[in-house]
């Protein structure tokens, strides 16, 4: 039998009785695994193997939150297992479909969002915002933060409790929309 396998039910097993430093053994030895082995899918996958540590995260959360269903006359690592691969397929979906959003600009489309070449500093300012006050609210605060404050991502996402990964798809769709009021402020 594998030595992972007596170990971790081993550690899951304390926990049920109380024993909390051999579950946090466990989670730490669950969660270097899990590192290896979904940084491996999701290049293996073509994904951006930066959203690892949010998946653990997920898959680490989904083991601590279900720890009860757990059978402890059975094996843990089939139990371990299907949860792994489950968030890691809903994660694969969501991660496809998030690269499916995203825009890429051209320089021109970028100056874009900021109105005409010669502007008027105080009326573009107050077209922007209002452009932005017509986002959701969600959105406003992504493209406040990153749009304009120039934060990153993945801090924009640990101010907004948020994924990066969500925070870079609102980011797009906030552009996008941004892009298609602007371009009917200039038609029109």
């Amino acid at each position: 039998m594998d030595i992972r396998e007596q170990s971790w039910a081993a550690a899951m097993r304390a926990e049920r009785s109380g024993q909390r430093l051999a579950y946090e053994t466990f989670l730490r030895e669950f969660s270097a695994s899990l590192r290896r082995i979904i940084g491996q899918r999701l290049r293996g996958l073509g994904l951006n193997a930066a959203e690892t540590e949010d998946i653990v995260q997920e898959v680490l959360i989904a083991v601590h939150s279900r720890r009860d269903q757990w059978d402890a006359s059975r094996p843990i690592m089939p139990w371990l297992n299907a949860i792994t691969r489950y968030k890691v397929i809903d994660a694969a979906r969501r991660l496809r479909r998030d690269v499916r959003l995203r825009l890429e600009l051209t320089e021109e489309e970028w100056s874009g969002l900021s109105g005409p070449s010669e502007p008027d500093p105080a009326h573009n300012t107050a077209d922007v915002e209002k452009m932005i006050a017509g986002l959701p609210p969600g959105q406003q605060s992504v493209v406040r933060a990153i749009g304009i404050d120039g934060a990153s991502a993945r801090d924009t996402a640990a101010r907004l409790g948020s994924t990066e990964g969500a925070v870079r798809v609102a980011f797009h769709r906030s552009l996008k929309t941004l892009m298609a009021a602007a371009q009917k402020s200039f038609e029109g």
